[in-house]
């Protein structure tokens, strides 16, 4: 990437991002049109969203909404002449509506946003996360945080938000999903 990408004063809109020739495996988000590198996840990152994912998949089998793992494109705020310049890729996204399904990703708040922490994601990018996914109309965000065997579900309705945290030993539930039940034992297991 170059190293134009770096500057801090640089920004960057979906039209930009598009072109970038990025070396394999290379990541980035913008949000608000600063780029941001991603890390490649651990393997026990990647054990917790193959078992959410595979439950997600399983659950919504023949039903409207959609389960997308990362790298997915989020276009948190599309714009059709592509001068959005906030793109996330959530390690899971859940899509219900099939208008904001695009072949380049999500147009638009996706119903439902996973992230995993791991070292290559502090908590100051998810509480800038929270911000964005609460501006944008993200119904709940999901944090699943490996080291304590936690999820906090974050449940946004207009600007009214409630938490709730479940532990390894619960099934963690979904409001906007009626009958999703994930137990966490097996999530994380290592």
């Amino acid at each position: 990437m170059s190293d134009a990408l770096v500057k801090e004063d640089s920004r960057w809109t979906y039209r930009d991002y598009r072109e970038w020739d990025l070396k394999e495996g290379e990541r980035y988000e913008l949000i608000y049109g600063a780029a941001y590198a991603m890390s490649a996840p651990n393997a026990y990152h990647q054990s917790i969203l193959v078992a959410l994912a595979a439950k997600f998949y399983n659950f919504l089998e023949g039903k409207p909404c959609k389960v997308y793992p990362a790298p997915f494109d989020v276009r948190l705020f599309y714009e059709a002449d592509e001068s959005d310049d906030t793109v996330v890729q959530p390690d899971l996204t859940v899509i219900c509506e099939e208008k904001k399904r695009g072949s380049e990703g999500c147009r638009g708040a996706p119903e439902l946003v996973v992230e995993i922490l791991s070292p290559s994601n502090t908590a100051i990018e998810m509480d800038r996360k929270f911000s964005l996914y609460l501006q944008a109309g993200v119904q709940e965000y999901w944090i699943a945080a490996p080291e304590e065997k936690v999820v906090h579900v974050h449940r946004f309705r207009g600007d009214r938000v409630s938490t709730h945290i479940y532990g390894v030993g619960e099934s963690v539930v979904s409001d906007i999903l009626p009958g999703l039940e994930i137990p966490l034992q097996p999530v994380f297991a290592e």
